[in-house]
């Protein structure tokens, strides 16, 4: 009776779930189907499947958003950006854990601070200092931004998961001779790869398709991101839902596909890094 009971309630779930997760994907349907269809077909039926697949959107939007362009741009951005929060997050982090005292205390409650603090409380200063600095119009700027906007959180992820690292097997290098960048080369770092990994994917998911940032501080349309260019060209081209709908594709695919081909390392990495806290 137990399992029967037990039985009803899961399959109550996954109906919930699945219910939810077509009502999700409902717009993606949409957004691919249309972008397949010819601009008198997608007025006529806009639901209904493409009678015959119009790859032409494609090549034309490809164009016209000069898409190699943008994608150079915002794979870059992102790639640098990761390189740097990885490498200065996983270090502050291991700092932190492994040299407690009054300031290292003080300097994590400081990342937590920023890390619940709105961008919206802080965007009007930080823009004044982009633009005194003269980074406007510049991917360093932008990337200085994406650090000190993620850092926080990196340090979080990696503060939690190193502290279920034994510190046994440093102290073990150490009396083996190895300097502290050696520790941390060859010990720490080929620990932490799973949350390394969680950390590549969440913080690309928000840079990659980060749109606010890039638009207050790439004006340039030479320096836009696939944000900024699918926007650009979903305002220009907006009686153009062919055109339109296919860009909107074309700006998704890429970090899907990173996605798709990372996500799971996703979960295995965050419950890794909830072990101790």
């Amino acid at each position: 009776m137990i399992a029967e009971k037990r039985t009803y309630k899961v399959t109550i779930a996954e109906i919930v779930v699945i219910f939810f997760a077509l009502l999700f994907l409902t717009p993606f349907y949409f957004v691919i189907i249309n972008s397949l269809k010819p601009f008198g077909e997608i007025l006529k039926s806009a639901a209904s499947l493409p009678k015959s697949l119009t790859w032409g959107n494609y090549s034309n939007a490809f164009e016209k958003i000069n898409f190699l362009k943008v994608f150079f741009n915002s794979l870059l951005i992102t790639t640098i950006t990761l390189v740097l929060l990885v490498i200065i997050g996983s270090m502050t982090a291991w700092w932190i854990v492994r040299y407690k005292s009054r300031f290292t205390t003080i300097l994590f409650f400081a990342f937590i601070a920023a890390m619940i603090t709105p961008f919206q409380a802080i965007m009007i200063p930080l823009i004044r200092v982009i633009t005194q600095l003269n980074f406007i119009n510049t991917r360093i700027g932008l990337i200085i931004v994406y650090m000190g906007y993620s850092t926080p959180f990196t340090v979080f992820l990696y503060h939690g998961f190193i502290k279920s690292v034994p510190i046994q097997l440093e102290e073990a290098a150490i009396i083996d001779g190895c300097s502290i960048p050696q520790i941390f080369s060859y010990i720490v770092i080929p620990l932490i790869k799973s949350m390394t990994t969680t950390v590549l994917i969440l913080q690309a998911l928000l840079i990659w398709n980060d749109f606010l940032l890039p638009l207050l501080i790439l004006t340039k349309k030479d320096l836009h991101t696939i944000p900024l260019a699918v926007f650009s060209f979903f305002g220009q081209y907006t009686n153009r839902w062919d055109y339109a709908l296919a860009t909107l594709v074309l700006g998704m695919l890429p970090i899907i596909i990173f996605f798709l081909v990372m996500q799971k390392y996703v979960i295995s990495g965050v419950r890794a890094g909830s072990v101790k806290g």
